[in-house]
């Protein structure tokens, strides 16, 4: 019989506040009604977290949501707002797709997949009807959010994509305040042209280029060289579009102006030949800090801009006001003229005038004396990201700063007054206002303990150790210990036991939040510490080449100046054993007979506990054996090591029964599942620095499962008593948790699936390299990308398409017999049609390509052979006949044209069908105008009669005027709009 296992799976994750691979986005409370409640909130920050996008309330410390994709593992990378609609957030992964999330219902609105490699930017246009990404595979797409298509892909540059923006020119602001544009519609000093150009792209680069893109057509308008000393990490556009800040190394920052108005004016015309410049450089500016510069993001309002690095420190500059300027040109031109006249001896100069007239000049002014350094905010962890919180300049700025060690921090930096601010004057004292710190570490959690009951879950790093509620993942405990390598629960679950780099125990008690004790048990690092089965003594093991065993002792300890004495947990050393070597590793057996030792040699030592004599050497391993764990029944040892193998032995006689090359990289904890109860007592997890843990069962030495989910690389593990859950801890800052289900999983099934992720993996590689080879080298290219999602898309057509041929054929032929033999009864029909409740073939196949996602319609088209594609043009002709989903058929028809153009036209059978299908098409299109025109004139009708609606008279009685020539008494009204 084959014997079947329970699965496990991951169900949640916790200590994880934000993902150093993500960018923090503020928004505004979405609970606060009214602008005085809204101002008075802390706002929320929306983060990657892993694969999770989290939502915090700042001010309470709480996640307010978590947003995850259960289709998608990969990490976020990038996380963008849209101004248009607030609740509407485009966020990249690490995997190259794109989710439009809605922040109300969480949930994934479209679904993008065009790029190879993670994103590294997105950025919404103004009406957020369109998305740029940028990715490290050096591509940028423009996405249209509402076709929910990828419009085209730029492949300029030949670095990862640093920084993107929109560039959409407003035109000349209409001389009437309310013009009406000929629809009845009013448009009050909007000032844009409705018919627009389609605008401009502005795009940075690692290649160290800044280009100037215009979307209408598609091509690179203007490339500068943006960094004089190297790459190009990031590009600030200031909130009128004018002007362009991009970041390098070494703290350099290179200040751009745009023509916006030159820009107008070529909109559309711009070619090859055109002499104008419209990106100029103004100068440089240098940061104190002089690491590269990660971010340079201006205020909304204008006036600040915020530069930061890879260090503990964010950079405000403030730009002056024009009189400001002025007031320092003024200043400038005196003292020069001063030092002047002193080297002439009082002589005039005629070039002096000259100059002034040209330093009084503004926009001629050094940047130096336009941007000036405000103040350098010092964080609490490195600066991964900064965004502004609220957009309105008030008495003091605010930022919010997502920080590399798993924290968020807002804070308040006061606006000084313009008159009274100057360079002698002190920079403001910012204060923090907020930090969501207390819900994870600020380090990587070296060790995991689980209590006897299961209930609650020990983390500790360097500097804390947390205690946590398993059941609700909330923190308990925040304690302060040194950098932690090892943790245990002692018996009774009310103390803690805490091995540390500096060879010290710290005792720390859970109720009272308190340290006990601390011993200092070693002279080098303690690595590894194990309670003693009869809950009497642990043991421990150091860099010192030393174990040493400590019993557990409750003393009577005098209150000084009383008689009266009061209990103390403490740890008695009683028994020492010295190896050859640094300890790595210590178990007791479940027995109590045996302890075994792993050294840095590479061996381990099994001795007996009693007389401390060397009972087995297990050789075999090639490098140091980092962890090991002996099962239930102490008949097999299992053992871990650098060496990427995991190796099985019996105790018995120290044979080894089986070496796995386990996995990729260095495998950092071994644990046998703790009981016997379905016989799981000799399955076995092994946890490895490359991001997977694997589940053995130990006695047919088959791998039974994968967990895939972290990140980064696992430093510990923790099972349940029970072994009805794993707990895993892990580089990327989280704690997992997962499961074991009522799912059973067989070996073969699990063989077989693996089998097909890595042919899906190889299949979609493959194609990408084809796309590569026949790529054209042309500036614009086709947006997209074939997945597993769009072949089998692309299949489900072909099939359809052949059926549905066969299926026509025979409805033909029955037709053209039943006009013979009106009786004649229904040929037989493929029983897909019958299944789907006698449905016509060109029904059938139309509802298979409305399943299709829009954002992978294209792709999936692309997987057709030139045999089908004709036969989906007869079906396409019966569509526009029947005009049936016409948006739909004029978009396949229009793509097909396109990308099959060259056979088309070369093929003399198509033209009749062409010719049917554009007469068709004529007429269906001319009634969907008609209905079009017919709703307009409607809602423009609407548009009027609401405007009619809104424009009453009023009579104030307060106002009542004499009219002096006929001297009766007149009302006033007053007119209200």
């Amino acid at each position: 019989m084959v014997k079947s296992y329970l699965k496990y799976a991951h169900s949640k994750t916790f200590g994880l506040i934000t993902s150093p691979s993500s960018n923090a986005v503020w928004c505004p409370d979405a609970d606060a009604r009214n602008a005085t409640l809204r101002s008075s909130g802390a706002g929320r920050a929306v983060v990657g977290a892993d694969e999770e996008v989290m939502c915090w309330d700042i001010k309470k410390g709480e996640p307010v949501s978590s947003w995850k994709d259960r289709a998608c593992s990969a990490e976020v990378t990038v996380i963008a707002r849209s101004d248009a609609d607030p609740d509407i957030y485009a966020v990249g992964y690490a995997d190259g797709s794109v989710r439009i999330w809605d922040s109300r219902t969480t949930t994934v609105i479209i679904n993008f997949n065009g790029h190879k490699s993670a994103l590294t930017t997105l950025v919404f246009d103004r009406d957020g009807v369109r998305l740029a990404s940028g990715s490290k595979d050096t591509d940028i797409i423009v996405w249209d959010l509402v076709a929910e298509v990828g419009l085209f892909k730029l492949r300029g540059h030949k670095g990862q994509i640093t920084g993107l923006q929109f560039l959409e020119h407003v035109n000349e602001p209409q001389t009437s305040n309310a013009v009406e544009n000929g629809d009845g519609i009013h448009a009050e000093g909007l000032g844009y042209d409705l018919e627009h150009h389609n605008g401009y792209l502005l795009s940075t680069s690692k290649d160290a280029l800044i280009k100037l893109w215009d979307i209408g057509s598609q091509h690179c308008v203007e490339t500068h060289i943006a960094q004089s000393n190297g790459e190009c990490w990031s590009m600030g556009v200031s909130a009128d579009q004018s002007g362009v800040i991009t970041a390098g190394n070494e703290g350099e920052l290179k200040v751009w102006s745009i023509d916006l108005a030159a820009l107008a004016k070529a909109k559309g015309s711009i070619s090859e030949e055109t002499p104008k410049v419209f990106l100029r450089e103004r100068g440089l500016l240098y940061r104190q800090g002089k690491d590269r510069t990660n971010g340079v993001i201006f205020h909304p309002s204008g006036s600040y801009i915020a530069a930061y690095g890879s260090e503990k420190a964010v950079e405000l500059w403030r730009i002056r006001s024009e009189g400001e300027v002025q007031k320092t040109l003024a200043r400038k031109r005196k003292r020069r003229r001063e030092k002047l006249l002193a080297a002439q001896d009082g002589q005039t100069n005629n070039n002096l005038a000259d100059e002034d007239k040209m330093a009084e000049h503004v926009a001629l002014a050094d940047i130096t004396d336009v941007i000036v350094p405000y103040v350098i905010v010092r964080t609490g962890g490195k600066v991964r990201s900064m965004c502004w919180a609220g957009h309105r300049l008030r008495s003091a700025l605010q930022i919010l700063v997502a920080e590399t060690n798993n924290q968020l921090e807002l804070w308040n930096v006061p606006v000084k007054a313009k008159e009274r601010s100057s360079k002698s004057s002190e920079p403001p004292v910012y204060t923090m206002s907020f930090s969501v710190n207390m819900p994870g570490h600020r380090n990587d959690i070296r060790a995991l303990a689980l209590s006897s009951d299961d209930r609650m879950l020990a983390s500790a790093s360097n500097g804390l150790l947390k205690i946590w509620n398993v059941r609700t993942q909330s923190c308990i405990r925040t304690l302060e210990c040194g950098y932690a390598l090892c943790a245990e629960f002692l018996p009774g679950d009310k103390i803690v036991v805490v091995g540390n780099r500096n060879g010290e125990l710290e005792l720390f008690d859970i109720s009272s939040s308190t340290l006990i004790d601390t011993v200092k048990a070693h002279e080098g690092p303690i690595w590894t510490l194990n309670v003693h089965p009869d809950g009497r003594s642990l043991a421990t093991g150091s860099a010192d080449k030393s174990a040493k065993i400590f019993n557990f002792e409750v003393i009577q300890e005098e209150i000084p100046g009383t008689t009266r004495t009061s209990p103390r947990f403490r740890l008695a050393h009683i028994r020492t054993l010295k190896v050859t070597d640094d300890i790595l590793s210590l178990r007791f057996s479940p027995d109590s007979r045996l302890i075994a030792l792993a050294l840095l040699d590479n061996t381990v030592k099994v001795f007996f506990v009693d007389s401390l004599k060397l009972f087995l050497n297990l050789y075999g391993h090639k490098l140091p054996v980092l962890n090991m764990d002996i099962s239930f029944d102490s008949k097999l040892i299992v053992t871990c090591s650098a060496d990427k193998n995991v190796r099985l032995w019996g105790l018995d006689f120290g044979d080894c029964h089986k070496a796995f090359f386990a996995h990729q990289d260095s495998i950092m904890q071994v644990l046998f599942v703790p009981h016997s109860q379905d016989g799981s007592g000799h399955h076995f997890f092994s946890a490895s620095k490359d991001h997977i843990i694997k589940y053995w069962d130990g006695d047919k030495f088959e791998q039974i499962q994968k967990l895939e989910g972290h990140h980064g690389e696992i430093w510990a593990l923790a099972v349940s008593r029970t072994g009805d859950f794993l707990v895993s801890a892990s580089h990327d800052k989280s704690i997992r948790v997962w499961n074991r289900t009522d799912e059973q999983i067989f070996l073969e099934e699990e063989r077989e699936k693996e089998l097909e992720e890595i042919y899906e993996g190889t299949l979609t590689a493959s194609l990408e390299q084809e796309e590569e080879l026949n790529g054209e080298k042309t500036e614009a290219v086709a947006a997209g990308k074939q997945t597993v999602e769009t072949l089998m898309a692309g299949e489900k057509i072909a099939e359809a398409l052949e059926t549905g041929m066969e299926d026509l054929r025979i409805m033909r032929e029955y037709q053209r017999a039943k006009v013979i033999q009106p009786n004649l009864a229904l040929p037989a029909r493929n029983p897909i049609y019958l299944a789907h409740n006698n449905i016509s073939a060109e029904a059938y196949l139309l509802n298979v390509v409305q399943k299709i996602k829009a954002a992978a319609l294209q792709d999936a088209l692309l997987v057709l052979p030139f045999d089908k594609v004709t036969a989906f043009f007869t079906f396409l002709r019966i569509w526009a006949e029947r005009q049936w989903n016409m948006p739909l058929t004029c978009r396949i028809l229009f793509f097909m044209l396109k990308t099959h153009h060259k056979q088309l036209v070369a093929s003399k059978r198509m033209r009749g069908l062409l010719d049917g299908i554009r007469e068709d098409l004529r007429v269906s299109l001319e009634r969907h105008k008609d209905e079009m025109g017919f709703n307009l004139a409607a809602l423009r009708f609407v548009g009027r009669q609401m405007g009619e609606m809104g424009r009453s008279d009023f009579v104030d009685e307060n106002i009542i005027e004499e009219d002096p020539v006929k001297g009766r008494r007149k009302r006033g009204f007053i007119d209200l709009a």
